[in-house]
């Protein structure tokens, strides 16, 4: 399976990868739906990700955030964030992600659309007043909810809740579709729309997970292994970055 692996990027000019949580897990960044996520164990529910459940109450995902955000600080990006980072030097990627961990511009990738949205920024929702990734990190220390310095409406990150729209996903589908291959890297492939874009994939398709998918069967090319462990064992044999 290797082998194919190296031989498709081998005749590959341009390529598109979509990654789900899983790439992020060996940064020390919990998934979601793995064996050891956030929601399988039961630490969070999904409500604290839904739009309408945060504008009735903030406080569980500020209790979130007080967590993560340290957590999101001190992440490196792995061995696989680094693969795709490098694929730049003689490939023209482009990157789908749906993490808001940044990951990906730390390793040095380009070329990067955030389905989700990304912890970089909030805004307050009533003046639209702009704060940094540090400024809320201080803030959520200081009070459960944390409130907008000028106008006190209520401070949202730019990151895509449950019951809103994703972000530049017509970018994302030209993207994928003008590509020689399509991989999908760390990710469930259950939450729509960013699990839709297999089906815009023209080139050849390669899935990289961890568990098995309900889509397992739209690729070209399936390997359940670690991601880290996959592409170490590629750059071994030769693989081409």
């Amino acid at each position: 399976m290797i082998e194919t692996v190296i031989q498709v990027l081998k005749n590959a000019k341009s390529i598109s990868v979509l990654t789900g949580a899983g790439i992020s897990v060996n940064a020390g960044i919990p998934d979601f739906r793995g064996e050891t996520g956030i929601y399988t164990r039961g630490l969070y529910s999904e409500n604290v990700f839904d739009i309408d459940y945060f504008f009735e109450n903030p406080k569980p995902f500020y209790d979130f955030v007080r967590v993560m955000y340290p957590v999101f600080e001190k992440a490196k990006p792995t061995l696989a964030h680094k693969f795709l980072a490098d694929l730049d030097h003689n490939h023209s990627v482009c990157i789908v992600t749906q993490n808001i961990d940044l990951l990906h511009e730390k390793a040095g990738s380009k070329n990067v659309i955030h389905l989700h949205g990304s912890v970089e920024r909030s805004h307050c929702l009533k003046c639209g007043k702009e704060y940094s990734f540090e400024r809320l990190k201080e803030l959520v220390i200081k009070s459960a909810v944390p409130y907008c310095e000028s106008c006190g409406g209520l401070i949202k990150p730019d990151i895509v809740f449950f019951s809103e729209p994703v972000i530049d996903f017509d970018k994302a589908i030209e993207c994928v579709s003008a590509s020689d291959i399509f991989f999908a890297l760390g990710t469930s492939l259950e939450v729509y729309p960013a699990n839709s874009l297999v089906q815009f994939a023209r080139g050849n398709k390669i899935l990289i997970n961890k568990k098995e998918t309900e889509m397992d069967y739209l690729f070209d090319i399936v390997v359940h292994e670690d991601l880290d462990n996959f592409f170490k064992e590629l750059q071994s044999k030769g693989g081409i970055v």
